[in-house]
């Protein structure tokens, strides 16, 4: 049995992975850190004190882990106000699964983002729990993220399903004890060891629907 459903943000309802990567890389390369193939990938679910301290000390920014995440967090405000990057189809899905179960959000994004994310789209009424990774001790793979969402629903985790889009937090929610439903994420798709923990897999918000949440 599902008794409520939690939303990753970045990847399942934003478009955002790749507005990350240009933010984080732009600034590197302005202030004469050392940009590398695998940085993205290795920052995808960190926390933004983990983020920013890798930026820090792997890619040799030298401003302290706060001012880069405050730099980081103002750009990418910007970058939402032009233009929110809403995955189609996100509204209705969001919707749809409201109707049936409580909502949470178990995002590795800072918490200005979020609310500016939840606000700017008009989700925000849909959620009744919404947590950041820096509100919790460690970022996905770690479970704690999706452990809080679930505690502030009044759920048990057990009981929860977990709608995910990267490797990382595949291995968070399935660390958590949650139902794991993978949209995998067209620019960063998860490695088949992660997809592995999903329990379904879904191409497309369109395919998101309370029988598929419920479905053993």
């Amino acid at each position: 049995m599902i008794d409520a459903v939690v939303f990753d943000l970045d990847g399942v309802l934003v478009d955002t992975e790749t507005v990350w990567d240009d933010v984080r890389e732009a600034l590197v390369r302005e202030r004469g850190g050392h940009w590398h193939a695998h940085a993205q990938a290795d920052m995808m679910g960190m926390s933004s004190v983990e983020w920013s301290r890798y930026m820090h000390e792997e890619l040799g920014l030298s401003e302290s882990p706060q001012a880069i995440n405050d730099e980081v967090v103002a750009r990418m405000l910007v970058r939402y106000r032009a233009d929110l990057p809403l995955i189609d189809g996100a509204v209705p899905a969001v919707e749809r699964l409201a109707d049936a179960f409580p909502l949470a959000l178990a995002s590795s994004s800072n918490r200005p983002l979020i609310d500016a994310v939840l606000q700017t789209s008009g989700l925000e009424r849909h959620f009744a729990a919404t947590v950041s990774s820096e509100e919790v001790a460690r970022g996905k793979p770690a479970p704690d993220v999706f452990l809080e969402a679930a505690r502030r629903l009044g759920v048990a985790p057990r009981l929860c399903a977990a709608i995910e889009d990267s490797s990382n937090g595949l291995r968070a929610a399935h660390a958590a004890g949650m139902r794991v439903i993978a949209l995998p994420n067209a620019h960063y798709p998860p490695g088949t060891d992660a997809l592995a923990l999903a329990d379904v897999v879904v191409g497309t918000l369109r395919e998101l629907t309370a029988d598929v949440v419920r479905a053993r």
